[in-house]
């Protein structure tokens, strides 16, 4: 039975041990339950001080009295894993502070690192010997701490390949480290004295000074995050108070409508545009794009919607006054829009659009659907474009859909959109259903069709019954 020669020694690298192994699995428990983006560096860090740990225990003779007598072959096993993967795991840890040229670097040295490990391991495991390639392992640790402490201490070099702003913490470990590394390599070869655990306090100070800085940039993200979310709220109420609260109330009509931003903020707008008490507007844009600058877009249609009062019996005037007002503000953006105004008196309808996709129309008498379309340029493309006009008489209990690409877009898990042809027949086959019910069954359908919803356009939907 193995005796125990150096009891404090012992004691120490028991301590050392279960120390690297509760910080390794403190660290893993905190990915865990955060399970946000960013916390990848506390799993490479975990596993870092866990193997760093395990490597401390198999060195112990206590543990080997105590080990299961069936497996303490396998102990050896253990050392020359952890002595050969624990550098490349460190320096993925690396790999997440990083940035540019930098982060390449590592991603090289990463894989020399892997390449030197299995070569390492393949020969301890056909020939025994866990020693053939720790030189080079031991080069490559050197490599990478120098890159590490030269990047931190150079100012310059930090503020351009490292994410983190500051990285007192992490510079002092990085340093008190090579400054032990360095005097532990020199004491092997003058033979000098080395004190009890001085590379476990060493690779301490380093592991506990990237612990923190891991944790700081974590709780840094994540209070960015919460602002950005606060905002983005903040901006969600500000967009929903340009929609309209509800539809009209207009004699002969019925009118539903639905909105589904697919961000906290989207690029579609609808609007109504009052003319009396028996004539009314319709507006339904579309910026192409998603969220934030999108949704900047959608706000100015509603300022340049003011524009068009005197107008609004004319969609071909109204949609060359919008589009000269937003052409000249939408920074390259580009902005689809129809407009629709119906007359109750007259049962005349009046329709033009600016590379919107087709007005549909259900005539109630003959059970037919049709593709109205009467498109001009898109919005951004040049100012003071002609848009052509069309005038379509209808009937009691005829019904008008507007609607932005974001309902016939979205694609099934076979790669199929939903389509033009789809949505017309659901119109002919809820043809006799309420306005409000129609346009709760179209979004079912579309949500039912795509498996990923969080990838889906934003959707609007106008439906316009008439009486």
């Amino acid at each position: 039975m193995p005796q125990l020669v150096h009891p404090g020694f012992e004691l120490g690298v028991l301590l050392s041990g279960f120390f690297f192994i509760f910080l390794g699995l403190t660290s893993l428990a905190v990915a865990v339950i955060r399970r946000r983006s960013g916390v990848r560096i506390l799993i490479w860090i975990g596993l870092w001080s866990a193997m760093f740990g395990f490597n401390d225990l198999a060195h112990s003779a206590l543990v080997r009295i105590v080990w299961p007598a069936a497996t303490v072959s396998l102990i050896p096993n253990v050392i020359a894993l952890t002595a050969y993967l624990i550098l490349p795991v460190g320096t993925l840890s690396f790999l997440e502070l990083s940035l540019g040229k930098l982060r390449r670097l590592l991603q090289m040295l990463i894989v020399v690192d892997l390449a030197v490990a299995a070569a390492g391991l393949y020969v301890f495991f056909t020939t025994g010997n866990g020693e053939a390639f720790r030189a080079h392992n031991n080069i490559l640790a050197a490599c990478t701490t120098t890159t590490l402490v030269t990047v931190l201490a150079v100012p310059k070099l930090s503020r351009r390949y490292l994410v983190l702003a500051g990285h007192r913490v992490l510079t002092i470990g990085a340093i008190l480290f090579a400054i032990q590394a360095l005097y532990a390599n020199l004491a092997i070869i003058f033979d000098w004295h080395q004190p009890v655990l001085f590379s476990s306090v060493g690779f301490a100070m380093l592991l506990l000074s990237f612990a923190y800085t891991a944790m700081t940039l974590i709780t840094t993200n994540e209070s960015r995050l919460l602002s950005i979310e606060k905002e983005l709220e903040i901006a969600r109420q500000l967009q929903t108070s340009i929609l309209p609260t509800r539809a009209p109330d207009l004699p002969g009509l019925r009118i539903a409508t639905a909105y589904e931003p697919m961000t906290a903020v989207a690029g579609d707008f609808y609007d109504f545009i009052p003319s009396g008490d028996r004539r009314l507007g319709f507006i339904v844009a579309d910026v192409c794009g998603h969220g934030v600058p999108a949704a900047l877009i959608a706000s100015m249609i509603k300022v340049a919607a003011q524009s068009v009062n005197g107008c609004t019996d004319d969609p071909s005037e109204v949609l060359r006054r919008l589009g000269s007002i937003l052409t000249g503000h939408a920074r390259g953006q580009y902005i689809s829009a129809a407009y629709l105004w119906l007359d109750t008196t007259t049962r005349t309808a009046r329709y033009s659009a600016a590379g919107h996709p087709p007005l549909l129309h259900w005539n109630h008498t003959d059970s037919t659907l049709t593709r109205i379309q009467s498109n001009g340029l898109l919005f951004g493309v040049k100012p003071d474009c002609e848009y052509p006009t069309c005038e379509i008489p209808y009937c009691p209990g005829d019904r008008f859909l507007l609607y932005t690409d974001g309902v016939t877009e979205p694609e099934n898990a076979a790669g199929e959109p939903f389509g033009d042809r789809r949505l017309e027949q659901l119109l002919h086959e809820f043809s006799t259903v309420p306005a409000s019910e129609l346009s709760q069954h179209l979004l079912a359908e579309v949500r039912t069709w795509q498996p990923t919803p969080d990838a889906q356009d934003d959707m609007t939907l106008v439906v316009i019954d008439t009486l």
